[in-house]
């Protein structure tokens, strides 16, 4: 038998395996990665349901897809005021809080949820207390209700009553306005699951004092275009999630005009809390993405995500065309900085409506541009642009207006595809702040959270069994 010769040089392909693609590039050798997996994790019905969802009925989702990226693609979400929610969302009566995330009975909480829950009945003025609160919803006296189902958004463990002020944003072509809450900033605040008396009191001002200026201030500014200033906010580092720095200071210089002359006996302390408040946008931006699903979601046979949402206990998806929530446990926040003292043990799961923005080309969508978001990957800009491409192969469409400078001006990945998602078992990556599990100390980090593959898989079947009906 005659010896086989090794050759000299070896190149190689390699197929899903990223370690041995290591171990060869380590010994000097060339080698060109395949990103291949399995598709849907090897599940018989996923891999059946996407035979048909990517097959015979694929058509007929394209169509509706291209519409669904259409209008979040085109939809212009505009500013236009701030109410009393109790005034402008329907549903909101004087026995009922919205909370974050899909529903969720008071017992299934989770502790920060709670605090904030109890925090917003005492600023309503329904309970003395929190203990006089925390009976009250203990018996059921009070009606909780998740704000996505009255087009509403809030970021992080935030609830909110009638009498809370919201933005209120509207998408003109499609005839729908969205809500979202006033951001409370830092410290210790009922957003960050804390209901001690500095909260509630926050909770106040921001109704009393801040609401007033603001809607004065932005009445005689004028609508105004949500996304315009998170395209630019984008070009100057921002993700518009994580970080809203700039896109709030450019908010600010176009408000300082009205804000300095508004009828209010407290503008000083409006004042100081805005110049110090870096996140005052990311609400707004929550509700101008929250006023595009809406209008998206109206279309049917449409595989594009347009609700995602956490209450820190349990995360659900819903897709365009279909009110049912798709369930599973929320996950902890995988890729994160603590501060000192934290860690994953004392952080409670992803909780908040915030992850709309990714869904709209925000946030993980645009994090290749925003180096505040490497931060949180190990420092380099190539891990944060890794997220952008994981975003892109996940989605089926790319913004025309949110483009990203560090890539060459391309736009954001836009239209998460449930198809792609289960296919390639690549969820979405939402970037968010960290809470506290159990003591109401506040926030304790920030990172980056991956969602769940489950409540994916479960709305693919969904989608599945919808369209076989037809």
């Amino acid at each position: 038998m005659g010896v086989t010769e090794l050759p000299e040089r070896v190149e190689v392909v390699n197929i899903g395996l990223e370690r041995f693609e290591a171990a060869v590039r380590d010994q000097g050798a060339p080698a060109v990665g395949v990103d291949w997996r399995i598709p849907a994790g090897g599940d018989a019905g996923a891999v059946a349901a996407l035979a048909r969802l990517l097959g015979p009925a694929a058509a007929r989702i394209d169509a509706a897809n291209a519409e669904v990226i259409s209008r979040l693609d085109r939809g212009t979400p505009l500013l236009l005021g701030v109410e009393a929610a109790g005034s402008v969302i329907g549903g909101l009566d004087a026995s009922t809080i919205l909370h974050c995330g899909p529903r969720i009975a008071w017992a299934d909480m989770c502790d920060p949820l709670r605090r904030s829950v109890r925090a917003a009945v005492v600023a309503e003025g329904w309970a003395p207390d929190r203990d006089r609160a925390d009976r009250m919803l203990n018996a059921g006296e009070i009606r909780l209700e998740p704000a996505n189902e009255h087009a509403a958004v809030v970021p992080m463990a935030t609830a909110i009553g009638p009498t809370a002020p919201v933005y209120v944003v509207s998408v003109e072509a499609g005839g729908t306005t969205a809500y979202s809450s006033l951001n409370q900033g830092s410290g210790a605040v009922a957003w960050f699951g804390v209901d001690a008396d500095e909260a509630i009191e926050r909770l106040r001002f921001l109704r009393d004092t801040l609401a007033p200026a603001l809607a004065g201030a932005i009445d005689a500014a004028g609508p105004i275009d949500v996304f315009s200033l998170a395209a630019q906010g984008i070009a100057m580092g921002d993700d518009v999630h994580m970080r809203v720095q700039a896109t709030t200071n450019l908010l600010l210089r176009d408000l300082l005009p009205h804000l300095v002359r508004a009828d209010t006996d407290r503008i000083g302390e409006a004042a100081d809390f805005l110049s110090t408040n870096h996140l005052m946008f990311l609400n707004i931006a929550m509700a101008g993405a929250r006023a595009l699903t809406e209008w998206a979601g109206a279309v049917a046979d449409s595989s594009i995500v347009t609700t995602m949402a956490r209450n820190g206990t349990t995360y659900g998806v819903r897709l365009a065309g279909d009110p049912e929530w798709h369930i599973a446990a929320a996950p902890p926040v995988q890729n994160a900085l603590y501060y000192p003292g934290q860690g994953p043990e004392t952080s409670a799961p992803d909780i908040g409506d915030s992850a709309v923005l990714e869904l709209v080309g925000l946030g993980g969508a645009a994090a290749a541009n925003s180096p505040a978001v490497a931060g949180f990957l190990g420092g380099r800009m190539a891990d944060a642009a890794a997220v952008t491409a994981a975003m892109g192969r996940i989605c089926a469409g790319t913004s025309t207006r949110l483009r990203l400078p560090v890539l060459d001006n391309a736009g954001t990945p836009l239209g998460v595809d449930v198809r792609r998602v289960v296919e390639s078992s690549i969820t979405p990556a939402v970037n968010t702040g960290i809470v506290h599990a159990s003591d109401g100390s506040g926030q304790v980090g920030a990172g980056v959270a991956r969602a769940p593959i489950e409540c994916f898989r479960q709305a693919l079947l969904a989608l599945d069994r919808r369209l076989a009906k037809d």
